[in-house]
């Protein structure tokens, strides 16, 4: 992991750096916000920032977001009060570290805000397959397609097949085809001149110029212009670049992964996605079954996210019951393991006995999944994933529709997002994780509730206050 640490390099702090160093991460040093900013422009990336939390937070992450830069930030600082830290938070860091450091908290922050740790985990036949296949290609130069259903772990594969490769020592950059812009999409690709447009105030390098050396992922690259498309063709044929703006071109030595969860070539038939660009990103295809193709896959899961939210929470790990164990075996997961990793962090949480029990494990409407296996739950044999479905199905539209019928979606919203909170005991960056969206997004909303005038529970109790402090 690459840490950018921003502020004056104090006797304390050193100690956090070389605890995080400890920890396996490349750690790089500015004084100045505005010295981050400009490092991040010119391509020298991070997957963390480490900022002191009397600098301007706020104007930090603004200014890296005028440049569609969107890197995680933690504060630290030393005899920072309840407040300060507060006030750190609401700026937009993902949490705080007091100085002096604590080995174990460095090593939970940017384990829990990096999100590093994603092992390929498989026990099922077909997943182990398609493994056996990486092992073979990552160390080779070609170019991988990975397709499959959203939330199977396609970005994941991806960070495999780097890790395993001859580049694995370079940086591993990601950018979201769908995410972007089409008119933002090229300058992220390929950088930009200054006064390439307007507001370009600097040079900008881009995701291929930052991935020089490495591996660059294009994920869900079916949703790239087809302009865009082209000048992909060439880059990658030719290895250069042309910034935007640019007079001269620029080599680039990268490996190509790309993703896609639709079907590439239906797309070429509809002119959508150029045929001689599919060639080129498929010259092997990984194609990862979703997650009802490999259920021997499921428990083994469940079990590495339990005790992987356990550890990010701090308590303790508890096994899953036998009668969960069958409920979670039989459903489907239409969000695959994405779906169930955060059942389990949403388990992990709700479970109140010495075991993880079937009511502790909630879909994202909020019923317990128990209650769709209710039948099983009593004995019944355990049935394949594919028997049933029709059933299931209606009992849980008819589950939700008795729920929600007659509330706009907006009160929806409201109470999915208040429930999470509750559950979370007031902890906004878990409840973020939970609902999957940014602690941002989660905070613009509590403040418009708290507005409104509705009791937001505070962080850590899961009690209600009258108003909305982070």
């Amino acid at each position: 992991m690459r840490l950018l640490v921003v502020g004056r390099l104090s006797g304390q702090l050193a100690s956090a750096v070389k605890m995080a160093m400890a920890h396996g991460a490349k750690v790089n040093h500015v004084e100045r916000a505005d010295q981050a900013t400009e490092q991040l422009r010119r391509g020298q990336g991070a997957d963390l920032l480490m900022v002191d939390y009397q600098l301007d937070i706020a104007a930090l992450i603004a200014a890296n977001e005028a440049e569609r830069i969107t890197i995680p930030v933690v504060a630290f600082g030393v005899d920072a009060d309840a407040r300060e830290a507060a006030a750190a938070i609401k700026a937009g860091a993902k949490e705080f570290i007091p100085l002096p450091p604590d080995a174990e908290l460095i090593a939970a922050v940017l384990s829990a805000v990096a999100d590093d740790e994603k092992p390929m985990i498989s026990a099922d036949p077909s997943m182990k397959a398609v493994l056996q296949l990486a092992d073979q290609v990552a160390r080779s130069e070609a170019s991988i397609l990975i397709t499959g259903e959203s939330g199977v772990g396609k970005e994941v594969m991806a960070r495999y097949l780097h890790e395993h490769s001859r580049r694995s020592e370079r940086p591993f950059i990601s950018v979201n085809c769908a995410a972007i812009p089409d008119n933002l999409l090229e300058s992220e690709l390929f950088g930009h001149e200054k006064g390439a447009f307007t507001g370009a105030v600097a040079r900008r390098i881009g995701k291929f110029e930052e991935a020089d050396g490495g591996t660059l992922l294009l994920d869900e690259i079916s949703e790239m212009d087809a302009r865009l498309q082209a000048k992909l063709l060439r880059a990658i044929q030719e290895r250069v670049i042309d910034r935007v703006g640019g007079s001269k071109p620029v080599s680039v030595n990268i490996r190509i992964i790309a993703t896609s969860n639709r079907d590439l070539a239906k797309a070429v038939a509809e002119g959508t996605f150029r045929e001689d660009l599919l060639y080129r990103l498929n010259v092997v295809n990984l194609r990862l079954p979703s997650l009802r193709e490999r259920p021997g896959d499921i428990v083994v899961l469940a079990d590495h996210f339990i005790k992987k939210y356990a550890a990010a929470n701090g308590v303790p790990v508890r096994p899953i019951s036998a009668a969960a164990r069958q409920a979670i075996s039989a459903h489907r997961w239409p969000g695959n393991v994405r779906e169930l990793e955060n059942a389990m962090h949403r388990a992990v949480l709700l479970a109140t006995g010495p075991e993880i029990d079937v009511d502790a494990i909630r879909l994202p409407d909020g019923q317990p999944l128990g209650r769709l296996g209710a039948g099983m739950m009593a004995g019944q044999a355990y049935e394949a994933p594919q028997a049933g479905v029709a059933a299931r199905a209606a009992q849980a539209a008819d589950a939700v529709t008795r729920s929600f019928v007659g509330q706009t979606v907006a009160a929806m919203e409201k109470t999915l997002i208040l429930d999470t909170l509750t559950h979370c005991l007031g902890n906004r960056t878990h409840a973020a994780n939970i609902l999957g969206i940014s602690i941002r997004t989660l905070r613009n909303k509590l403040n418009e509730y708290a507005d409104e005038g509705t009791a937001i529970p505070a962080p850590m109790s899961g009690v209600s206050a009258s108003g909305y402090a982070a």
